[in-house]
């Protein structure tokens, strides 16, 4: 969707404008407003009257097929990324009757040796890139990273949003990444844009650095990166839902929700759960369009369905 551009003397300019008023004008169509006590108000009602009924059992399977297991650390190595492949491997091996998580979450310079390791069925292999977790590099930079992801096995992508150009409203270069990034990946591989939802701070900004990043192509928005406090929040899965409904009532195009930053407990997976499934409807309630990025989640969710201490991951 390019810009029409009227050459004359001051060409670049005109060419500039036309970029700011595509996203002004895609903004333009969304009720922005918002005042975060109000979305606080609204999340908290919405918690105290339908959170309890989803603190099941068979919700907390579903959580489990949601979760991507995930390993961002410094220390991190090919051993490291080895083992936890493995206990993917061994868990499914063992549990043929219950969801198997979602997909395995590392950082692109072990895809290949997770690739090649991966035995489990229907786990998908994410990997973080584009500058993660800054998005602090050249864009150069982040599309090699990302094309080489994918040449290793990556089958999901997570980059991250370049959020200082975001706040300054330089919306062309944050859509220029991300629409780079998307083409890389191609119509098969979906792309993740984490937004880093404690960096943006309010919901007016969440709201629209939504609605930016699902224009540029993002098949799934979310939260956070892990590395900025806060994490994820209700405020901030909410306000994102709410943008994916909107954006799916005009375009017809399904966007996912990955919260992910801080969910330990299977009390937060029961909210996010919840919101997403108050906001978004039936039909988001699937590990194609709703995730969680977590790393202790899993086997607190296991010790609250076997009604026992298990730590598998």
């Amino acid at each position: 969707m390019k810009p029409h551009e009227h050459h004359d003397h001051d060409g670049h300019q005109h060419v500039h404008d036309a970029y700011e008023n595509k996203y002004q004008q895609a903004l333009a169509q969304y009720n922005l407003h918002l005042h975060d006590e109000i979305v606080l108000e609204e999340v908290k009602k919405l918690l105290a009257s339908k959170k309890k009924e989803n603190n099941t059992s068979e919700v907390k399977k579903f959580l489990f097929s949601t979760i991507e297991i995930t390993s961002l650390k410094v220390t991190d190595n090919e051993d490291s990324a080895l083992r936890l492949t493995e206990k993917i491997n061994d868990f499914t091996d063992k549990n043929p009757n219950f969801p198997h998580p979602a997909a395995i979450c590392i950082y692109p310079r072990f895809a290949k040796i997770v690739s090649q390791s991966l035995e489990a069925d229907g786990v998908e292999i994410t990997t973080v890139c584009g500058g993660f977790p800054s998005a602090q590099t050249f864009p150069e930079v982040k599309t090699i990273e990302t094309a080489l992801a994918v040449k290793d096995g990556a089958t999901e992508v997570d980059v991250v949003m370049p959020v200082g150009f975001f706040l300054v409203e330089d919306y062309e270069q944050v859509c220029d990444e991300i629409e780079e990034m998307k083409d890389i990946v191609g119509d098969d591989t979906p792309l993740k844009v984490i937004l880093e939802t404690g960096a943006l701070q309010t919901a007016e900004n969440i709201k629209k650095a939504s609605i930016i990043a699902m224009y540029s192509g993002a098949d799934f928005i979310k939260t956070s990166t892990g590395k900025v406090e806060p994490g994820a929040t209700p405020l901030a899965v909410y306000t994102m839902c709410q943008a994916i409904k909107e954006y799916y009532d005009k375009t017809e195009r399904k966007v996912g929700i990955k919260v992910a930053g801080g969910v330990r407990t299977t009390d937060d997976a029961v909210a996010y759960y919840t919101i997403v499934k108050e906001v978004l409807g039936q039909e988001w309630l699937t590990p194609a369009l709703f995730r969680i990025g977590a790393s202790s989640l899993a086997n607190h969710l296991l010790s609250d369905i076997t009604g026992s201490d298990v730590t598998v991951f």
